[in-house]
């Protein structure tokens, strides 16, 4: 396991403290803006007492639209990077993500099967069939991410990882073409609900929609926790981690259970968001210089939430009644990280081996 010295621990104290400050201060931003402005202190009166700002409309504001995705955005980034960070491990594979590996796709066929054939959207299928409706579309984005993850894992026992990447991303494009056919079958009523879903958005999920929402996300990083010490012994090869008592196919199992819990939550209630999973574990790896797991974990759960906080209030377009796609942001900011593991992907042989 990595020692680190005292210049590694003010390093990570630093980050540390610069991760939370700017996630809260970055809170306090998005509560704020809007198609309608509010102060920063009334922000912090109205979260303080509600009621005295009840007659204004202000506190309806922040509590029943604003509040709920800027939580939403914290849990779905933290969310996709644990996820991404497990799969670049089990994968040894610096661009292995649920995006690119097809998983988003997966789940996405899942939803587009609950949306597209049994109700009339994805908004009135949640409200019209209420826990139940919100289940259904946890467990279908779950069951389509699982079915590719599966398939994948499956081959990984056959194939290099070169190869693996490439049959991920054809899988990917044969669950795109499924979600087609059934786009083309599809009423329109239900298409702009689908394709509104497609482009990724958190001001869809309500409060009620987060007591499901939020403890499924737990339970996949609380899975993810506890294969820690597993995915550091996977770090140094399958026979590495045999020597060490690791049972792989216990704990690759136990990872495609969390993964796909975590990918299917978030495609389910904000749609097939890209890049954070791939982008984020990088970064962390970068900032904190480790591969421990136990240090990598709470650091892409900090700024994966924060990424994709400061991703969606760039789609908001403060100041401006427009509203991006989510999706079209998080890929300005993945990209160019994807770039950089190419062109530096020799600095990565330290964390990934020499796969």
């Amino acid at each position: 396991m990595e020692r680190f010295s005292s210049a590694h621990h003010r390093r990570h104290f630093y980050f540390w403290i610069t991760g939370v400050l700017l996630l809260v201060a970055l809170l306090g931003v998005s509560l704020s803006f809007g198609s309608v402005k509010i102060p920063i202190g009334e922000v912090s009166s109205i979260l303080l007492d509600r009621s005295e700002y009840e007659n204004q409309g202000l506190a309806n504001i922040i509590w029943s639209i604003r509040f709920p995705k800027a939580l939403t955005a914290v849990l779905a980034g933290a969310a996709l990077a644990v996820a991404g960070l497990q799969m670049q491990t089990l994968f040894r594979n610096p661009l292995a993500d649920p995006f690119v590996l097809g998983v988003n796709s997966g789940a996405s066929l899942g939803v587009a099967i609950v949306v597209l054939i049994t109700g009339p959207g994805l908004a009135s299928l949640l409200s019209g069939m209420g826990v139940a409706g919100n289940y259904a579309v946890v467990v279908a984005s779950s069951l389509g991410s699982a079915m590719v993850l599966t398939l994948i894992m499956v081959l990984s026992f056959r194939v290099d990882l070169m190869t693996l990447l490439i049959v991920g991303l054809m899988m990917g494009y044969a669950t795109s073409a499924l979600v087609m056919v059934l786009v083309f079958f599809a009423i329109p009523e239900r298409l702009q609900t689908f394709f509104a879903w497609g482009y990724g958005n958190l001001s869809h999920v309500t409060w009620d929609q987060i007591s499901i929402f939020a403890p499924v996300v737990v339970l996949g990083i609380l899975m993810a926790w506890i294969a820690g010490k597993a995915m550091n012994a996977f770090l140094l090869g399958e026979a590495y981690a045999r020597s060490m008592g690791v049972s792989i196919i216990k704990w690759r199992t136990w990872v495609l259970i969390s993964t796909s819990l975590l990918t299917g939550v978030v495609v389910g209630f904000c749609g097939p968001v890209g890049f954070i999973g791939v982008a984020v574990p990088h970064l962390c790896r970068s900032m904190f210089q480790t591969s421990d797991h136990r240090i990598l974990y709470p650091a892409v759960i900090l700024y994966g939430g924060l990424l994709t906080l400061m991703a969606d209030f760039i789609a908001q377009l403060p100041g401006s009644r427009l509203v991006l796609p989510l999706n079209s942001i998080t890929s300005l900011i993945g990209a160019p990280v994807v770039i950089w593991i190419l062109l530096g992907r020799r600095s990565l042989r330290s964390a990934f081996g020499n796969g």
